[in-house]
């Protein structure tokens, strides 16, 4: 793996994010051993490498909100791949009350590296 160090550890826990539910940058951030460093996060997902099959869509802003701006064109995309995740996504937000991802016990001892 390319880039940052902490990359991969981040593409690993971006990909245990379940169909139909979404972390924020932050709880990634945290989820990989690596608190405070969310921004890492968005710009580690910006260089997922091709091969690599990482829901990168599936991160958003802590309020729920989409990164890109509402009607861009990759605003659009990731709002699409969402719903065809039947994740519910209105101006360009999620509830994450309804759809944020909660590791379980198991996730959270056997498949997350710190």
């Amino acid at each position: 793996m390319s880039g940052h160090p902490h990359y991969s550890k981040i593409w690993r826990t971006v990909q245990l994010i379940p169909a139909g539910k979404v972390a924020s940058y932050g709880q990634i951030a945290d989820l990989a051993g690596l608190p405070g460093r969310a921004r890492l996060v968005g710009k580690c997902l910006g260089y997922v490498p091709k091969d690599l099959d990482v829901p990168w869509y599936r991160v958003l802003r802590s309020n729920g909100q989409i990164a890109f701006p509402k009607g861009s064109e990759q605003s659009q995309k990731q709002t699409g791949l969402l719903q065809q995740e039947d994740v519910a996504v209105f101006n360009n937000r999620v509830k994450l009350q309804q759809f944020q991802w909660h590791p379980n016990l198991e996730e959270m001892l056997w498949k997350l590296e710190f």
